[in-house]
């Protein structure tokens, strides 16, 4: 188990919360405070923000920022599955974000509406960047499984956007991903939740030159989303001159990084993404993880 299995260093109608009074947000308890990203009919989606310490001289300047997708089929889930990685980062001085986004079972909507509500997260934090003390230019989104494939979703270039949102770039920075739904169009995916739109939620199809940098963690023993799919996406980032890390942590099976699953490979996950991200210029490397 672990991080020394593999490495591999590739290539270098709806109503949106846009007004300042919105960004502000509800204290939802626990240092943890929410605000609408989204509505939709009666739905209203929320990112719940997990704020770093100000502290230093360069308290107030803006600062990156990084929004997790949860994972559960697109059927399921709860952004609290990434309030341990939320944490780890704001101590790192980014304002770490968990979004919620709607779901089949909670909203009877299926991924492309998932992917929706993705890119509009990004965009809506892009749009408030200056009121959240957020650096635009230093937006990492987030994922694990359909959530690690909502987060891969928000750097294609594609038209699966939602009518009226702010007309900012959906594309993060960058991009850190834990065993992703990466290729759509592979049956179990296509007949169980995708349909007739595998290859326009695929990410694999939709692989360009000047996407954003990527690290992807995958188990070897997944029967759940194929290594074999990290592998392709590493390597057709690769072709295209993007870079792209696949961290392989051998034997290890689907959900393997979640914290409560086991600290130690939680801990080795998140400060690999911290040391990807200080190389790819987005963290100060100053205090970063040892």
């Amino acid at each position: 188990m672990g991080v020394g299995a593999c490495v591999l260093r590739l290539g270098v109608c709806v109503a949106l919360s846009v007004c300042a009074g919105q960004a502000e947000g509800d204290d939802v308890g626990g240092g943890v405070r929410s605000v609408v990203y989204k509505t939709v009919g009666d739905v209203s989606l929320r990112l719940h923000v997990f704020e770093p310490e100000a502290s230093g001289s360069d308290a107030s300047a803006p600062r990156a920022c990084i929004v997790f997708f949860f994972g559960g089929g697109w059927k399921s889930g709860s952004p609290k599955q990434f309030y341990p990685h939320c944490k780890y980062f704001a101590t790192r001085g980014v304002v770490a974000m968990a979004a919620e986004y709607r779901v089949k079972d909670t909203h009877g909507t299926g991924p492309r509406e998932c992917v929706k509500d993705g890119r509009s997260a990004v965009r809506w934090i892009r749009f408030h960047a200056e009121e959240l003390g957020v650096d635009p230019s230093r937006i990492i989104a987030g994922g694990g499984s359909a959530g690690g494939h909502v987060a891969a979703c928000t750097a294609m270039d594609c038209d699966v956007d939602e009518e009226g949102d702010p007309d900012v770039s959906a594309e993060p920075n960058a991009l850190v991903l834990f065993n992703p739904v990466l290729d759509t169009t592979r049956e179990r995916f296509r007949d169980a939740a995708i349909g007739g739109e595998a290859r326009a939620l695929s990410p694999a199809h939709h692989v360009t030159a000047g996407m954003p940098p990527a690290i992807i963690f995958h188990g070897t023993a997944d029967t759940t989303v194929p290594v074999e799919d990290a592998q392709q996406f590493t390597e057709l980032m690769r072709r295209a001159g993007n870079t792209c890390e696949l961290v392989l942590f051998e034997g290890e099976t689907h959900g393997f990084f979640n914290y409560s699953r086991d600290r130690d490979i939680f801990n080795q996950t998140v400060r690999e993404a911290d040391r990807f991200l200080v190389s790819q210029g987005i963290l100060d490397a100053e205090s970063a993880a040892e």
